[in-house]
Protein backbone atom coordinates (compact mmCIF):
# COMPACT_ATOMS: atom_id res chain seq x y z
CA UNK A 1 0.00 0.00 0.00
CA UNK A 2 2.78 2.41 0.87
CA UNK A 3 4.44 1.84 -2.51
CA UNK A 4 1.16 2.75 -4.21
CA UNK A 5 0.61 5.83 -2.02
CA UNK A 6 -2.32 4.04 -0.32
CA UNK A 7 -4.35 4.19 -3.52
CA UNK A 8 -6.20 0.87 -2.91
CA UNK A 9 -7.29 2.02 0.57
CA UNK A 10 -8.38 5.44 -0.69
CA UNK A 11 -10.40 3.89 -3.53
CA UNK A 12 -12.03 1.47 -1.10
CA UNK A 13 -13.14 4.28 1.19
CA UNK A 14 -14.38 6.48 -1.65
CA UNK A 15 -16.39 3.66 -3.21
CA UNK A 16 -18.16 3.04 0.09
CA UNK A 17 -18.55 6.63 1.27
CA UNK A 18 -19.85 8.26 -1.88
CA UNK A 19 -23.51 7.40 -1.30
CA UNK A 20 -23.90 7.25 2.47
CA UNK A 21 -23.72 9.47 5.52
CA UNK A 22 -22.22 6.87 7.84
CA UNK A 23 -19.91 3.94 7.27
CA UNK A 24 -19.43 0.98 9.63
CA UNK A 25 -16.03 -0.68 9.31
CA UNK A 26 -16.13 -4.33 10.33
CA UNK A 27 -13.16 -5.37 12.48
CA UNK A 28 -11.68 -1.89 12.58
CA UNK A 29 -8.53 -3.31 14.20
CA UNK A 30 -7.52 -4.25 10.66
CA UNK A 31 -6.03 -0.76 10.31
CA UNK A 32 -3.52 -1.81 12.99
CA UNK A 33 -2.92 -5.49 12.29
CA UNK A 34 -4.36 -8.61 10.69
CA UNK A 35 -3.68 -12.30 11.25
CA UNK A 36 -2.31 -13.62 7.98
CA UNK A 37 -2.31 -17.36 7.21
CA UNK A 38 -0.05 -18.75 4.45
CA UNK A 39 -1.95 -20.43 1.64
CA UNK A 40 -2.54 -24.09 2.43
CA UNK A 41 -1.70 -23.70 6.12
CA UNK A 42 -3.91 -23.78 9.21
CA UNK A 43 -4.60 -20.77 11.42
CA UNK A 44 -2.01 -21.75 14.03
CA UNK A 45 0.72 -21.26 11.42
CA UNK A 46 -0.26 -17.64 10.84
CA UNK A 47 1.19 -14.42 12.21
CA UNK A 48 0.12 -10.84 12.82
CA UNK A 49 1.05 -8.44 10.03
CA UNK A 50 1.28 -4.86 11.23
CA UNK A 51 -0.27 -2.03 9.20
CA UNK A 52 0.71 1.68 9.09
CA UNK A 53 -2.10 2.60 11.46
CA UNK A 54 -1.37 6.33 11.77
CA UNK A 55 -1.31 6.83 8.01
CA UNK A 56 -4.48 4.79 7.50
CA UNK A 57 -6.39 6.65 10.21
CA UNK A 58 -5.28 9.99 8.78
CA UNK A 59 -6.55 8.97 5.34
CA UNK A 60 -9.77 7.69 6.90
CA UNK A 61 -10.32 11.04 8.63
CA UNK A 62 -9.59 12.97 5.42
CA UNK A 63 -11.99 10.93 3.28
CA UNK A 64 -14.61 11.10 6.02
CA UNK A 65 -14.38 14.90 5.94
CA UNK A 66 -14.43 15.06 2.15
CA UNK A 67 -17.51 12.87 1.87
CA UNK A 68 -19.25 14.19 5.00
CA UNK A 69 -19.46 10.58 6.11
CA UNK A 70 -19.05 9.62 9.75
CA UNK A 71 -17.24 6.39 10.63
CA UNK A 72 -18.23 3.69 13.12
CA UNK A 73 -15.53 1.16 13.95
CA UNK A 74 -16.60 -2.34 15.00
CA UNK A 75 -14.16 -2.74 17.89
CA UNK A 76 -15.50 -5.90 19.53
CA UNK A 77 -13.42 -8.89 20.58
CA UNK A 78 -9.69 -8.60 21.18
CA UNK A 79 -8.86 -4.90 21.03
CA UNK A 80 -5.16 -3.94 21.35
CA UNK A 81 -4.75 -1.14 23.89
CA UNK A 82 -2.65 0.95 21.52
CA UNK A 83 -5.48 1.45 19.06
CA UNK A 84 -8.26 2.53 21.42
CA UNK A 85 -6.94 6.06 21.88
CA UNK A 86 -5.95 6.38 18.23
CA UNK A 87 -9.48 5.56 17.07
CA UNK A 88 -11.00 8.04 19.49
CA UNK A 89 -8.62 10.85 18.49
CA UNK A 90 -9.34 10.14 14.82
CA UNK A 91 -13.05 10.67 15.39
CA UNK A 92 -14.03 7.04 14.83
CA UNK A 93 -17.14 6.07 16.78
CA UNK A 94 -16.92 2.98 18.96
CA UNK A 95 -19.47 0.15 18.80
CA UNK A 96 -21.29 -0.82 21.99
CA UNK A 97 -23.48 -3.94 22.04
CA UNK A 98 -25.90 -4.40 24.94
CA UNK A 99 -25.08 -8.08 25.42
CA UNK A 100 -21.40 -7.31 26.04
CA UNK A 101 -21.74 -4.24 28.25
CA UNK A 102 -21.43 -6.04 31.58
CA UNK A 103 -18.66 -7.10 33.95
CA UNK A 104 -17.64 -10.54 35.23
CA UNK A 105 -20.47 -10.41 37.77
CA UNK A 106 -22.99 -9.68 35.00
CA UNK A 107 -23.66 -6.17 36.23
CA UNK A 108 -24.66 -4.15 33.19
CA UNK A 109 -23.20 -0.75 32.38
CA UNK A 110 -25.57 2.12 33.16
CA UNK A 111 -27.03 3.78 30.05
CA UNK A 112 -25.47 7.10 31.05
CA UNK A 113 -22.05 5.44 31.31
CA UNK A 114 -21.93 4.64 27.60
CA UNK A 115 -19.30 6.81 25.88
CA UNK A 116 -20.80 9.61 23.79
CA UNK A 117 -18.47 8.87 20.89
CA UNK A 118 -20.11 5.53 20.20
CA UNK A 119 -23.01 3.77 18.54
CA UNK A 120 -25.19 1.76 20.91
CA UNK A 121 -27.01 -1.31 19.63
CA UNK A 122 -28.92 -4.11 21.31
CA UNK A 123 -27.52 -6.79 19.03
CA UNK A 124 -25.90 -7.30 15.62
CA UNK A 125 -26.24 -9.42 12.49
CA UNK A 126 -23.80 -11.94 14.01
CA UNK A 127 -25.68 -12.28 17.30
CA UNK A 128 -29.12 -13.54 18.33
CA UNK A 129 -32.15 -11.28 18.23
CA UNK A 130 -33.46 -10.03 21.56
CA UNK A 131 -36.00 -12.83 21.65
CA UNK A 132 -33.41 -15.39 20.56
CA UNK A 133 -31.05 -14.20 23.28
CA UNK A 134 -33.67 -14.29 26.02
CA UNK A 135 -34.90 -17.74 25.02
CA UNK A 136 -31.33 -19.03 24.46
CA UNK A 137 -32.47 -20.05 21.00
CA UNK A 138 -29.00 -19.39 19.62
CA UNK A 139 -27.53 -22.00 21.96
CA UNK A 140 -30.19 -24.56 21.09
CA UNK A 141 -29.66 -23.92 17.39
CA UNK A 142 -25.89 -24.05 17.80
CA UNK A 143 -26.19 -27.45 19.45
CA UNK A 144 -28.28 -28.81 16.59
CA UNK A 145 -25.66 -27.55 14.13
CA UNK A 146 -22.79 -29.16 16.03
CA UNK A 147 -21.07 -25.89 16.91
CA UNK A 148 -20.09 -26.92 20.44
CA UNK A 149 -17.43 -29.57 21.15
CA UNK A 150 -19.20 -31.19 24.08
CA UNK A 151 -22.05 -30.91 26.57
CA UNK A 152 -19.79 -29.39 29.23
CA UNK A 153 -19.14 -26.33 27.08
CA UNK A 154 -22.82 -26.00 26.18
CA UNK A 155 -23.91 -26.34 29.78
CA UNK A 156 -21.51 -23.58 30.76
CA UNK A 157 -22.93 -21.32 28.04
CA UNK A 158 -26.49 -21.91 29.27
CA UNK A 159 -25.47 -21.12 32.85
CA UNK A 160 -23.68 -17.97 31.76
CA UNK A 161 -26.73 -16.87 29.78
CA UNK A 162 -29.02 -17.31 32.78
CA UNK A 163 -26.72 -15.12 34.87
CA UNK A 164 -26.58 -12.51 32.11
CA UNK A 165 -30.37 -12.48 31.75
CA UNK A 166 -30.80 -11.89 35.46
CA UNK A 167 -28.20 -9.13 35.38
CA UNK A 168 -29.94 -7.51 32.44
CA UNK A 169 -33.38 -7.76 34.05
CA UNK A 170 -32.00 -6.19 37.23
CA UNK A 171 -30.56 -3.33 35.16
CA UNK A 172 -33.82 -2.78 33.28
CA UNK A 173 -35.59 -2.34 36.61
CA UNK A 174 -32.78 -0.27 38.15
CA UNK A 175 -32.82 2.29 35.35
CA UNK A 176 -36.57 2.56 34.89
CA UNK A 177 -36.97 0.70 31.61
CA UNK A 178 -39.71 -1.63 32.86
CA UNK A 179 -42.98 -1.06 34.74
CA UNK A 180 -42.58 -1.76 38.47
CA UNK A 181 -45.13 -4.57 38.28
CA UNK A 182 -42.89 -6.54 35.91
CA UNK A 183 -41.33 -9.68 37.39
CA UNK A 184 -37.85 -9.67 38.89
CA UNK A 185 -36.78 -13.29 38.32
CA UNK A 186 -35.43 -13.87 34.83
CA UNK A 187 -35.79 -17.65 34.91
CA UNK A 188 -39.56 -17.26 35.32
CA UNK A 189 -40.03 -14.64 32.61
CA UNK A 190 -40.87 -15.31 29.00
CA UNK A 191 -40.10 -12.79 26.27
CA UNK A 192 -43.03 -10.36 26.23
CA UNK A 193 -43.67 -7.10 24.37
CA UNK A 194 -42.99 -5.27 27.64
CA UNK A 195 -39.61 -6.94 28.12
CA UNK A 196 -38.71 -6.46 24.47
CA UNK A 197 -39.53 -2.76 24.71
CA UNK A 198 -37.58 -2.46 27.96
CA UNK A 199 -34.40 -3.79 26.37
CA UNK A 200 -34.67 -1.32 23.51
CA UNK A 201 -35.47 1.50 25.93
CA UNK A 202 -32.24 0.74 27.76
CA UNK A 203 -30.20 1.33 24.62
CA UNK A 204 -32.27 4.37 23.64
CA UNK A 205 -31.51 5.91 27.04
CA UNK A 206 -27.77 5.51 26.53
CA UNK A 207 -25.33 8.40 26.36
CA UNK A 208 -24.13 7.19 22.95
CA UNK A 209 -24.47 9.77 20.19
CA UNK A 210 -25.73 7.11 17.79
CA UNK A 211 -28.41 4.45 18.20
CA UNK A 212 -28.97 1.38 16.05
CA UNK A 213 -32.09 -0.79 16.18
CA UNK A 214 -33.17 -3.86 14.20
CA UNK A 215 -36.58 -4.48 12.57
CA UNK A 216 -36.28 -8.10 13.74
CA UNK A 217 -36.55 -6.87 17.31
CA UNK A 218 -39.50 -4.62 16.54
CA UNK A 219 -41.21 -7.74 15.20
CA UNK A 220 -40.01 -9.92 18.12
CA UNK A 221 -38.48 -12.44 15.74
CA UNK A 222 -36.45 -15.38 17.09
CA UNK A 223 -34.44 -16.65 14.10
CA UNK A 224 -30.99 -15.14 13.43
CA UNK A 225 -30.04 -13.85 10.00
CA UNK A 226 -26.47 -15.17 10.27
CA UNK A 227 -24.60 -17.72 12.37
CA UNK A 228 -20.82 -17.22 12.36
CA UNK A 229 -18.88 -20.42 11.82
CA UNK A 230 -21.45 -21.91 9.44
CA UNK A 231 -21.85 -21.98 5.68
CA UNK A 232 -24.02 -24.76 4.29
CA UNK A 233 -25.28 -25.73 7.75
CA UNK A 234 -27.56 -22.67 7.97
CA UNK A 235 -29.15 -20.42 5.31
CA UNK A 236 -27.17 -17.33 6.27
CA UNK A 237 -28.40 -13.97 4.94
CA UNK A 238 -31.52 -15.57 3.48
CA UNK A 239 -33.88 -15.33 6.42
CA UNK A 240 -36.58 -12.76 5.63
CA UNK A 241 -38.52 -10.51 7.95
CA UNK A 242 -41.75 -12.02 9.24
CA UNK A 243 -43.78 -9.40 7.37
CA UNK A 244 -43.40 -6.79 4.65
CA UNK A 245 -41.95 -3.35 5.40
CA UNK A 246 -45.29 -1.78 4.51
CA UNK A 247 -47.13 -3.99 6.99
CA UNK A 248 -44.49 -3.45 9.66
CA UNK A 249 -44.66 0.34 9.50
CA UNK A 250 -48.45 0.19 9.50
CA UNK A 251 -48.49 -2.02 12.60
CA UNK A 252 -49.91 -0.23 15.65
CA UNK A 253 -47.58 -1.90 18.16
CA UNK A 254 -44.48 -1.21 16.09
CA UNK A 255 -45.43 2.45 15.78
CA UNK A 256 -46.04 2.71 19.51
CA UNK A 257 -42.62 1.21 20.15
CA UNK A 258 -40.85 3.56 17.75
CA UNK A 259 -42.61 6.62 19.20
CA UNK A 260 -41.73 5.52 22.73
CA UNK A 261 -38.07 5.03 21.86
CA UNK A 262 -37.94 8.34 19.99
CA UNK A 263 -39.42 10.14 22.99
CA UNK A 264 -36.91 8.60 25.39
CA UNK A 265 -34.04 9.28 23.00
CA UNK A 266 -34.92 12.96 22.81
CA UNK A 267 -35.29 13.14 26.59
CA UNK A 268 -31.88 11.53 27.04
CA UNK A 269 -30.22 14.00 24.67
CA UNK A 270 -31.70 16.98 26.54
CA UNK A 271 -30.06 15.79 29.76
CA UNK A 272 -26.58 15.92 28.24
CA UNK A 273 -24.44 18.89 29.30
CA UNK A 274 -24.20 21.65 26.71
Amino acid sequence: MVARAYEPFVELLRANMQNCGALRIDHVMSVLRLWWIPYGETADHGAYVQYPVDDLLSILALESKRHRCMVIGEDLGTVPVEIVGKLRKSGVYSYKVLYFENDHEKTFRAPKAYPEQSMAVATTHDLPTLRGYWESGDLTLGKSLGLYPDEVVLRGLYQDRELAKQGLLDALHRYGCLPKRTGHKASLMAMTPTLNRGMQRYIADSNSALLGLQPEDWLVMAEPVNIPGTSTEYPNWRRKLSTTLEAMFADEQVNKLIKDLDKRRKAASKKKPA
